[in-house]
């Protein structure tokens, strides 16, 4: 977010992972032969991909070796330009403004372990992972946090946020979130199968699937490699300019071994 020279103080708040609100190297990470120097590889202004013949500002026109530029402070590569990420969110326009300040995410769903009649784990299935079931509201009765299984839409798209909150006989299917992003009339010849998009009518891309990536790639232009700017995708489609990271929850102390706890 930024830099600390006196506690609880923050200066120089950053826009992209390296100091500075711009792309270009100000020499101060480096040797001074690298003052200049593109930090990240994204198109720079109108089809520019790396340059001009003779020198490349970013020498690469896709994609690059991951450690073809600077990490941030974290020791991670390209978390900014190169190739965009896939993250866990499922995408709601407003998931900043009505979710908590503290590692907010949309996209939970809760899942326990099937079990036999004896009240053992079931036997795995044909690929060999133990079977899972959707948590049932008698399940979840008891709980503070969540009461059913599905809470992907949970106040941006169940019944709750909807102008239906109030009918008694509407169903409330959790996995739907047609009220508020309508994704069309089903087929009458039932050629579009339910929950496919691009049906008569439709009005919105946003559903359950639409997850969220971010980061920017190498033919996006600078702004999509703040932190703040996120787009959106079907989970089961792709793109020449989008992958996947491997990411963990810090383990430990917040401050790194011998943190005291």
């Amino acid at each position: 977010i930024g830099n600390t020279y006196v506690p609880e103080r923050i200066y120089n708040q950053r826009m992209y992972p390296w100091d500075g609100h711009y792309i270009r190297n100000d020499g101060d990470r480096s040797s001074p032969s690298d003052l200049g120097m593109i930090m990240a590889n994204s198109m720079r202004g109108r089809g520019d991909n790396m340059g001009t013949a003779g020198y490349l500002n970013d020498n690469a026109d896709i994609t690059a070796p991951v450690t073809s530029y600077w990490p941030n402070d974290y020791g991670l590569y390209c978390m900014a330009g190169n190739v965009n990420e896939w993250v866990m969110d499922v995408y709601r326009p407003l998931t900043s403004e009505d979710m908590d300040e503290f590692r907010p995410f949309r996209g939970n769903v809760f899942w326990t372990w099937e079990r036999d009649e004896e009240g053992a784990i079931a036997e795995k299935d044909s690929l060999g992972q133990v079977r899972t079931r959707g948590i049932t509201e008698e399940e979840a009765f008891d709980r503070r946090n969540f009461n059913r299984s599905d809470n992907i839409n949970y106040l941006d798209g169940d019944k709750e946020s909807s102008t239906a909150y109030g009918d008694q006989g509407d169903n409330d299917d959790p996995s739907s979130s047609s009220r508020m992003y309508f994704q069309g009339d089903e087929g009458t010849d039932g050629s579009v199968s339910k929950g496919y998009r691009g049906r008569m009518g439709m009005t919105s891309m946003i559903d359950n699937r639409a997850r969220v990536y971010k980061g920017g790639g190498w033919k996006d232009r600078v702004y999509w490699m703040t932190a703040g700017s996120r787009r959106y995708l079907d989970e089961e489609q792709a793109r020449d300019d989008l992958g996947f990271r491997c990411a963990m929850t810090r383990v430990g102390s917040p401050v790194g071994m011998g943190g005291g706890y």
